[in-house]
């Protein structure tokens, strides 16, 4: 029977099943190969929060959501095109997310009774056969069956063997969507490069996927996606934390100082901390502490000493290190805090998404003890934010929060990375050595015109001085208990952060108009879905408008202006309404609300359908 070939622009493809069937894997895989044919990307690795997670199970189900194309790509797709289910409990937690149209393909060997009743199926009712999924086009192929029988040979027992079924659904969807297996074959000859038993497995098994696919006739029809047409330069396929971990990096090597991270590991952090490990090369220096609060001040200690202290971690561990972050600024040296945001409070869900964790930035220490805090919108993003972070840490001597979220930090797209001639310079002040015979006092708290001190480093002749987190005197540094001078040094910390306006980008609209009936204010992560709903609005010839905003505190200079040349605001957040409560106390407008609170990123449709009633109401 003929193959007939069908070309599309965009495609969402779910790879679903137990955490210990090899989803991520196959995910990143088909992510790399895509990334490396000119596809635009958008992903979103979503996984249970359990090492182990009940086997078939609904809580135990793993996912990888993949978005490819010709086109430009924001998201990681509202519907899906395609669902793999290894199981009856990957095909139910997903069911609702499929197109009507939409393929599935299932592991016929995940759907016998035990499984059925697992994933809570009424009396072992299986959806295979009840006739309940007759809108889709479904595909059962019995993965397990054709695993073990290709490696029956192998000498490796059943458990060794069906960790390889994720290669055979991997070839099979790389025959459906014609690429080749040349990136999946390289990276398991590195991988398993000490056990050539495991290379020649997984490389049987994922050839016998692909010619499952050429040889059988099940599908009547392959698919084209053609590369995307991209601004022309060098690209790499980049995750979240791994383009913070390199922002950190450069902005080091660019400012001269030695990077010291000090963090403590916490979900989903902690690849920040993996990816900094690798590059000693650059001087990075990374220490696992035995807290939060150790990793915290052995950051400051390495900033105290003339390194760019770096900390990172996720709500709980932030809450932890605030007593310290509250020092750092009374010292007045420079400090970056990572967020990666996950759900809260508490433990609350470690491997979901949130933005719940923008006021605790904001205002989560004791006294008043304000810090600059910006944003990054999307997984290269991370990168210029990371080094902004970084350049206004060094640039102004202050603790600085950077923001991110489990949905970025996970997820990836291909990334155009820069030159470093392309980059912002960094400068650094350290103050000089004195004279012998100077007779001029060190002041090590005297500010220049943009409230920054110099950076005395410890053992520099002449500079000696006393830090410590008391009141300190203004300029001299001095221990202080008096009132006025308590008053004044509140408000010189107050105003030297708000001065970094001064130095930082105004805000620009990312799309629409600069006036009209409705202006989208996001921040964080919200950016592709928002960008996409609002892009299509404005195709279907509404008045619509978007900002991004990434600098958080202090605000761009020109943000009041802009937002008050429209007549409804509307700010999506992933909780209960965070910025918002700042953009009304700041600039006193009415603004509108628009919250999801279920450890899962806003879809383009959602934000489309909101945007969309409140211009109809208006």
């Amino acid at each position: 029977m003929a193959v007939s070939d069908e070309i599309k622009k965009a495609v969402v493809i779910l790879f679903a099943g137990d955490s210990g069937d090899g989803i991520q894997l196959a995910g990143s895989q088909f992510t790399t190969t895509a990334a490396l044919y000119g596809n635009d990307i958008s992903t979103f690795p979503n996984f249970p929060a359990e090492i182990r997670a009940p086997q078939g199970t609904l809580a135990g189900v793993s996912g990888f959501q993949l978005h490819f194309g010709s086109v430009k790509i924001y998201t990681p797709g509202d519907h899906c095109d395609v669902l793999v289910a290894m199981n009856a409990a990957a095909l139910k937690a997903n069911l609702k997310q499929l197109k009507e149209d939409s393929i599935i393909i299932v592991n016929t060997d995940g759907f016998d009774p035990k499984n059925l009743k697992l994933a809570k199926y009424n009396n072992g009712d299986n959806p295979l056969k009840n006739g309940s999924l007759e809108k889709y086009k479904i595909y059962e192929i019995d993965v397990t069956k054709l695993t073990r029988t290709c490696l029956a040979d192998s000498g490796l027992g059943t458990k060794e063997m069906d960790r390889s079924k994720n290669m055979f659904v991997l070839g099979f969807i790389y025959w459906l969507y014609n690429r080749t297996l040349d990136n999946t074959l390289e990276f398991l000859h590195k991988k398993f490069k000490t056990r050539p038993d495991l290379i020649d497995a997984n490389v049987k098994v994922l050839k016998a996927g692909y010619n499952f696919g050429d040889t059988t006739e099940t599908f009547t029809s392959r698919y084209h996606v053609k590369p995307a047409v991209m601004e022309k330069g060098a690209y790499r396929n980049i995750m979240g934390n791994q383009a913070t971990a390199i922002g950190l990096i450069a902005a080091t090597q660019k400012a001269g100082v030695t990077l010291f991270y000090g963090s403590y590991p916490i979900t989903p952090a902690s690849d920040i901390l993996h990816e900094l490990s690798k590059h000693k090369n650059f001087g990075v220096k990374t220490f696992q502490a035995e807290d939060e609060i150790a990793a915290v001040t052995s950051a400051i200690g390495a900033s105290f000493g003339g390194s760019l202290g770096i900390t990172a971690s996720s709500g709980p561990g932030i809450a932890l290190k605030g007593e310290a972050i509250g020092l750092a600024l009374m010292l007045e040296l420079p400090l970056v805090i990572c967020n990666v945001q996950r759900g809260g409070p508490s433990t609350g869900l470690p491997t979901k998404t949130e933005q719940s964790d923008l006021l605790q930035a904001l205002y989560g220490r004791n006294g008043e003890s304000p810090v600059p805090v910006i944003a990054a919108t999307s997984p290269s993003d991370c990168f210029y934010m990371a080094y902004e972070a970084c350049r206004i840490a060094i640039e102004h001597l202050t603790p600085v929060f950077f923001l991110s979220d489990g949905y970025i930090a996970n997820g990836s797209e291909p990334w155009q990375f820069p030159k470093s001639s392309d980059l912002l310079p960094i400068k650094v002040n350290f103050a000089k050595e004195k004279s012998p015979d100077s007779t001029e006092k060190f002041l090590p708290y005297k500010r220049n015109e943009k409230m920054v001190r110099d950076w005395a480093i410890p053992g520099t002749k002449g500079l000696e001085h006393r830090i410590g987190g008391l009141e300190k005197e203004n300029e001299t540094g001095n221990v202080s208990y008096d009132p006025d001078n308590h008053e004044l040094m509140v408000k010189i910390r107050s105003e030297r952060i708000e001065k970094i306006a001064d130095y930082i980008p105004l805000q620009k609209i990312d799309a629409g108009k600069e006036s009209g009936k409705l202006l989208v204010i996001g921040w964080g992560s919200t950016y592709g879905a928002i960008k996409t709903a609002v892009k299509e609005a404005i195709d279907e010839g509404y008045s619509v408008s978007h900002i991004q905003i990434k600098y958080i505190h202090p605000f761009p200079k020109n943000i009041e202006t802009l937002i008050k040349k429209f007549d409804q605001i509307l700010i999506p957040e992933m909780n209960s309404g965070q910025l918002i409560k700042v953009i009304r106390e700041k600039y006193l407008v009415d603004a509108k609300g628009f919250n999801k609170i279920k450890g899962m990123p806003f879809t383009a449709s959602e934000i489309k359908n909101k945007l969309l009633e409140l211009l109809s109401a208006s």
